[in-house]
């Protein structure tokens, strides 16, 4: 049997962890090996973190006498001395931590199989009969955000008996109440009047910030079950815990009715759990299977953390620092979310299992499907948050116990590409939120932090130039994906003054204040500090922005605003073309050793970066008699950025195609680096020794480098790298893009990373999804909801044979190209199309109306869920 690419073995990949969650509901994941871990459903990160002895155990009965009793894990991979996030006596130097179970027989195998979002366990062992699967997922549905966003995971565990006799095999779900009320304890409750729902709730009351809740919940009509495990001291607990499991029979109900009374006794086991038995017959030659979910509601989230930045503007002192999360709108409680999964359990499997299907049954390189599935994940980890009214909301990453840089940064979420395609109505609240929460009303410069909670005010925070324009462009895109002229004409005021904000008088940064199309001054980035003087990156920017900025502003009807920015647009273009190109790429036009090129920015207005002391301190060597932090005749893997978001949504070229590709080139051919460990990085290491990636700038030889050169300037950091693999394969050169995206996923392969967890700025890092970019490059995929139009133009192909997901925001389904025929497959929402473009033919909607045998209306076709158009 071929192992399947996304399979990861326990003993293979110790650091494999799947997450399981809903987007903004937070996450819990588990291992190749199948443990429970990174329980972050208490509104915050919280890696490492186990839920006291939460697990699955099995067992294996025939003809009444017990033949085997396991912990549903695979063999451990940790470390056997201990782990350093363990409390005092259960940490580094006593052992693996007791909650692991690593105590206890387990299996002498076990498999994870991808992709994301649903994962595939098998677990194998000599002394038990018959093989254990389990599949695990959380609902996952391209435009259906709401159950997306269930704060559950979905367990499917199955018994294969390949024996000769019948086995009665049991489940056992051990559920703890790791509450922030230890004291108190939970207040459990088991519900057998619809299968069996266990659930442990904190005492705080309902508007409490540690108000919690936890269940566990199965539709299996055989059951038994313990309100609680026995409470004793030492290692009581777990003792007549396994003496319980292992005997045979149905479970004997345990229950305290003194809810505190944990207090004075287990001393080594110290909080509540309880416990479900869900046991099934299994004839030979069959397969029995057992649902189980694991539902949480942690309803009010409160701002742990303290923002880097001060709060100016329209803000209230009396907006309270918690709020509730939007799933909290929609359930009432953990049990009601266990009720609704159990009730709707096939329809969500289905449709989930149809995505990654859709997903990975593809023509397209694995790598690519690898990439872009592994990082759909980061919606579904602690980096992301719903706020009441449902509106999206992201931090740069997880730090290892709270959110890593807060406020839904524009910069770093310009480079994510899922949410728009996927889930666009989340991606429409960001804009919503950008351009009304932090944005100034008299500038229109736009804070690229988000400050929490709504209301509260906007930031102080300088503007991003890339983060400000980039949001203009995504506007577009959005636009673009939904259709919705009233969206646009509302938020146009906000946008026209984003664009206007390059030479508005408060603009202390003087990005263009002539108004000549080109973009310099100072000019803060993703890169975390400024640039100074022109260069393509984010010219390109200021570019894109008033391309889509003069094809909003005709929508709307603001034909002045559409002339003027036509005209800087041209200027622009022409202008970066002729300076900044050398002939092999795009550089910054700046003379480092110029200290005067600071002093029109020795000023107190506008905020300054959080590094202490005034423009010289901040940028001047003096050692050095240089600038520092400039790209200067560098090559720089973000030279051409903007352009890679243009051509993804629609827009005309910002620069001239043959230097844009030229450009392309030159990054692999200078940044592209084989063995990473020959290069010397002073910067955070995600990439080492014998690995590979593409470095954020170089400097070829005969090319001045600065000495203090542009941050990170020697890192690999993934949704820069993916951004660059895709504008390698618009240009062309397909087989280098995907080399670059093979070189970063090397790197997340289970035995040396985590393939469900890209770092940059922390873990989960939201510029990693990046990568779903691809799928519409190599498609060649164009849509234009206003228009009602969609196309492929596909860039590569398997033996003359093309199959990939599409998704426009409206719909999504799965596209087949073969020689002499095209199937379109809608598997989501609804297709309503004028005209529909197949590398380069195009059909009307009265010839794909005769195709379907429907009749077009209004010169449009509406194909619906199921309908496969064969042209």
């Amino acid at each position: 049997m071929t192992k399947s690419p996304w399979a990861y073995t326990a003993s293979n990949a110790p650091y494999a962890v799947f997450p399981l969650g809903g987007i903004g509901a937070g996450s819990l994941g588990i291992g190749a090996d199948g443990r429970l871990q990174d329980w972050e459903v208490f509104n915050r990160p919280s890696k490492g973190s186990v839920n006291g002895f939460t697990h699955f155990a099995v067992r294996a009965e025939r003809a009444g006498q017990v033949v085997d009793t396991r912990i549903l894990h695979g063999p451990f991979t940790g470390n056997r001395s201990g782990s350093f996030l363990g409390a005092q006596y259960n940490a580094f130097g006593f052992g693996p931590r007791r909650p692991q179970m690593t105590g206890f027989p387990s299996f002498r195998k076990s498999t994870l199989t991808g992709p994301y979002p649903a994962a595939d366990l098998e677990f194998e062992d000599i002394a038990f009969p018959g093989t254990v699967k389990m599949r695990a997922l959380s609902p996952f549905i391209p435009l259906r955000d709401r159950e997306s966003s269930m704060p559950v995971a979905m367990f499917e565990v199955s018994f294969v008996n390949d024996g000769d006799t019948p086995l009665d095999y049991t489940l056992f779900g051990c559920l703890a109440f790791d509450f922030v009320d230890v004291g108190a304890n939970a207040n459990v409750t088991i519900d057998t009047s619809k299968g069996l729902r266990l659930t442990g709730t904190t005492s705080h009351p309902s508007d409490h910030a540690d108000h919690a809740q936890l269940s566990l919940a199965t539709d299996h009509d055989d059951v038994s079950f313990q309100h609680h495990l026995y409470r004793g001291n030492w290692f009581d607990t777990m003792e007549v815990y396994w003496a319980d499991i292992s005997k045979g029979g149905r479970l004997k109900d345990r229950k305290y009715t003194d809810l505190k009374g944990l207090e004075a006794h287990n001393q080594a086991d110290a909080n509540e759990h309880s416990l479900m038995a869900a046991h099934v017959t299994v004839p030979p030659g069959e397969t029995g299977t057992i649902r189980v979910a694991l539902s949480w509601y942690v309803p009010n989230v409160q701002k742990y953390w303290i923002s880097q930045f001060p709060i100016t503007c329209c803000g209230t002192q009396e907006t309270q620092s918690q709020w509730r999360n939007y799933y909290a709108t929609e359930w009432t409680g953990s049990e009601a979310v266990a009720d609704e999964v159990l009730e709707n359990w096939n329809h969500l499997t289905e449709q989930t299992l149809g995505f990654r299907d859709a997903l990975t049954d593809t023509t397209l390189p694995h790598v690519i499907t690898d990439a872009v599935s592994a990082n759909l994940s980061i919606l579904k980890s602690a980096t992301v948050l719903r706020l009441e009214d449902g509106t999206f909301y992201g931090f740069e990453g997880c730090h290892p116990s709270s959110g890593c840089c807060e406020g839904s940064c524009t910069h770093v979420w310009n480079y994510q590409q899922a949410l728009p395609f996927l889930f666009p109505a989340l991606e429409r609240s960001m804009r919503v939120a950008d351009f009304v929460e932090n944005q100034d009303p008299e500038s229109g410069g736009m804070a690229f932090r988000m400050a929490l909670p709504k209301g509260i005010g906007r930031s102080t925070v300088r503007p991003c130039a890339d983060g400000q324009f980039g949001n203009v462009m995504k506007a577009f895109r959005d636009w673009k994906l939904h259709g919705d002229d009233d969206w646009l004409k509302q938020l146009w005021p906000h946008i026209k003054a984003a664009i206007d904000f390059a030479w508005h008088p408060n603009n202390h940064d003087l990005w263009d204040p002539d108004q000549t199309g080109i973009l310099s001054g100072r000019q803060h980035h993703t890169l975390d500090m400024e640039l100074f003087g022109p260069s393509s990156w984010l010219c390109g920017f200021y570019l894109g922005a008033l391309a889509a900025g003069a094809q909003m502003a005709e929508t709307v009807g603001d034909t002045q605003s559409a002339e003027l920015y036509r005209k800087l647009f041209a200027n622009g273009k022409n202008w970066v073309g002729e300076h900044l190109f050398n002939g092999d790429w795009f550089m910054q036009q700046i003379n480092v050793e110029d200290k005067k090129t600071l002093a029109p920015f020795v000023t107190d207005k506008g905020q300054v970066m959080h590094m202490s002391g005034d423009i010289y301190q901040q940028y001047w060597s003096d050692e050095h008699s240089e600038i520092k932090y400039q790209i200067g005749e560098g090559c720089a893997i973000d030279q051409v950025l903007a352009e890679w978001h243009a051509r993804l949504y629609g827009l005309e070229h910002l620069y001239d195609p043959d230097k844009f590709a030229t450009a392309v080139r030159s990054i692999y051919e200078h940044n592209f680096v084989e063995r990473i460990g020959d290069l010397a990085n002073p910067c955070r290491v995600f990439g080492m020794e014998e690995e590979s990636g593409t470095t954020i700038c170089s400097w070829p030889n005969g090319v001045d480098r600065p000495v203090i050169p542009l941050p990170y300037s020697q890192e690999t950091m993934h949704g820069f790298e993916y951004a660059f693999g895709c504008q390698l394969m618009m240009i062309g050169e397909v087989d280098k893009g995907i080399r670059v995206f093979e070189a970063v996923r090397d790197r997340y392969q289970g035995h040396n990373r985590n393939p469900w967890n890209e770092i940059e700025c922390g873990s989960n890092y939201a510029r990693s999804m990046a990568s779903y970019a691809a799928i519409p490059v190599l498609t060649g995929f164009e849509y234009d909801a206003s228009a009602a139009h969609m196309g492929f133009a596909p860039v590569h192909t398997k033996d003359g044979h093309f199959k990939s997901l599409w998704s426009n925001g409206l719909s999504w389904g799965q596209i087949e190209i073969a020689e002499d025929t095209t199937r379109l497959s809608v598997l989501g929402g609804a297709l309503s199309i004028k005209t529909l473009s197949l590398n380069g033919q195009v059909f009307s909607a009265e010839h794909i109306g005769s195709v379907l045998g429907v009749k077009a209306e209004k010169g449009r076709v509406n194909l619906e869920v199921g309908t496969h158009l064969h042209l």
